[in-house]
């Protein structure tokens, strides 16, 4: 706003205790540094020592239709995943109506960390209007403003384009409606039809942007305009969220239906030993 050997590990909690008895293999040559599986009881909230719910009805500077807010019928853990729920409904709060609500969390004050291999496992929803994202900001922000923090899309996923999903990098001279963008087409059905992993392995002058286990996406320095910066050079923080409307998707129609969920299964974040 988008893969696997080596020796099996416990994820941890940012303090460094024993956070869940998931245990999975690691992929070669990388350690894992935090995790969150999402085994929290059915109904409960998102760790918050792992994340922050962010609310508002702004428009999040896309012209989204919805207002992101905390509630359990938005957002919450249930049979080992979190749900990410955007319904149809008319809400208000501070003065602000929408006619959709949803969710939106950040790792930010929590998690931060500055190269490595950042992973979700996600099932998509689906519908005309329906935007998805897992995605990273540079941790200077909101001190550095957008676009000069620099902005990593590891996954979005706009439903008018149900067999595809996208990649991007924004950063000064780069941004808006101008990213850096690559893009993955599904040899066939849709993206929401299964969970499938979306990663990013990021490296000093180099970013890699993963399907499952189909690299598509390789950036470095060189890909820039003329002129642009490179500013993946500083830790990032991670966001999901399912937003309704916006410049890119449009806005539902007749054809979409709600409630729309984002499924996550496990977010994992991996650093080189």
């Amino acid at each position: 706003m988008a893969f696997l050997a080596g020796a099996a590990v416990l994820a941890t909690s940012p303090d460094g205790e024993s956070a869940t008895a998931a245990s999975f293999q690691a992929p070669a040559a990388w350690r894992l540094t935090w995790s969150d599986e999402f085994d929290g009881p059915a109904g409960s909230a998102p760790d918050a020592s792992r994340w922050v719910v962010e609310t508002g009805g702004n428009g999040w500077g896309n012209t989204e239709l919805q207002f992101y807010t905390d509630r359990r019928d938005n957002l919450r853990q249930q049979d080992g995943h979190l749900v990410i729920e955007a319904l149809k409904e008319n809400f208000s709060q501070g003065g602000v109506t929408r006619a959709y609500t949803s969710a939106r969390i950040k790792t930010a004050g929590r998690f931060a960390q500055q190269y490595g291999r950042f992973e979700a496992r996600i099932k998509l929803p689906v519908g005309r209007g329906i935007w998805p994202a897992f995605w990273m900001l540079g941790d200077n922000f909101p001190a550095t403003r957008w676009p000069a923090c620099g902005e990593i899309d590891i996954m979005e996923h706009v439903g008018h384009q149900p067999a595809v999903v996208h990649s991007n990098l924004h950063g000064p001279g780069y941004s808006g409606a101008r990213p850096i963008s690559a893009s993955y087409t599904l040899p066939r059905g849709r993206a929401s039809d299964a969970f499938h992993v979306f990663a990013v392995e990021w490296e000093a002058d180099v970013i890699r942007v993963y399907f499952d286990d189909t690299l598509y996406n390789t950036r470095t320095p060189a890909n820039l305009p003329a002129g642009a910066r490179w500013v993946y050079d500083r830790p990032f923080f991670m966001l999901l969220n399912l937003a309704v409307g916006g410049n890119w998707p449009g806005s539902p129609d007749d054809s979409t239906v709600f409630p729309q969920q984002m499924l996550v299964d496990h977010v994992r974040v991996f650093a080189r030993p």
